[in-house]
C-alpha cells in the first residue's frame, strides 16, 4: 500500500524522517499548550484560543516566502534553521513565568510558528521533487502518512508524559517537544550531505 521503495532515495527518506519528527514536536506543543494556559495559568477558553492563534497565523504568512526561498536554498538548510527556531520557541514556552502576560505567550508562539513555517514548505517541496516525476502521487501519500504518523505519535506522547508527570505535564511535554524539534533540526541538516 505504501511506496516504501521511495525510501531508498536518501533525500526523500531524510525528508520523510524530518517530517515525522517535526510533526511529533508540533503536535506535542499544540496539544499541551491549552492545558498549560487553562490549568496552570487560569486562562479562559476564549483567551486560550486567541493565544493559540499566533502559531498558525505566522505559518500562513511565512509559507509563501519560504516557498520562494526553497527555489534558491536547500530544504536541509531552511528546514534545519526553521526547526532550530521552533525548538527555541518551544523551550521558551516551557520557561514561561508563573503569571505570564498575553504578550509573553504571544511572542513565544510567534517564534514557534516562524520556525515551523520556515521548515514546512521547503520540506514538502523536497519530498515531492526528490521522487521521480512519475511517482509524485506515491510521494504525496508518503508525505501525508509522515504527517499523520508524527501527529499521532505526538498526541500519544502527550498522554504518556501527562500520566508520568501529573503535576507539571504540560511543561515537561514542552521540554520534550523542544528536544524532538532539536533532533529534527539535526536530521534536516543531514540532508545537506545527501
Amino acid at each position: 500500500m505504501l511506496p516504501v521503495d521511495l525510501l531508498r532515495i536518501p533525500l526523500f527518506a531524510l525528508s520523510i524522517a524530518t517530517s515525522i519528527c517535526s510533526f511529533v514536536a508540533q503536535s506535542m506543543g499544540q496539544i499541551s499548550m491549552p492545558f498549560l494556559f487553562q490549568h496552570q495559568f487560569g486562562l479562559d477558553q476564549v483567551m486560550t484560543g486567541l493565544l493559540m492563534t499566533p502559531w498558525p497565523l505566522v505559518v500562513a504568512v511565512v509559507a509563501p516566502f519560504t516557498g520562494r526561498l526553497a527555489d534558491r536554498y536547500s530544504a536541509g538548510l531552511l528546514g534545519g534553521m526553521g526547526l532550530a527556531v521552533m525548538a527555541v520557541g518551544l523551550f521558551l514556552m516551557a520557561m514561561l513565568p508563573a503569571h505570564p502576560t498575553p504578550g509573553d505567550i504571544a511572542w513565544r508562539m510567534t517564534i514557534c510558528g516562524l520556525g515551523f513555517g520556515f521548515f514546512n514548505t521547503p520540506n514538502n517541496r523536497a519530498i515531492i521533487t526528490s521522487a521521480p516525476p512519475i511517482r509524485t502521487g506515491g510521494a504525496s501519500g508518503m508525505q501525508a502518512t509522515a504527517r499523520l504518523l508524527g501527529q499521532s505519535t505526538g498526541a500519544a506522547m502527550v498522554a504518556l508524559v501527562f500520566t508520568a508527570f501529573p503535576q507539571n505535564g504540560p511543561i515537561m511535554t514542552l521540554f520534550i517537544a523542544a528536544a524532538v524539534a532539536g533532533f529534527a533540526a539535526c536530521v534536516s541538516g543531514s540532508r545537506l550531505a545527501a
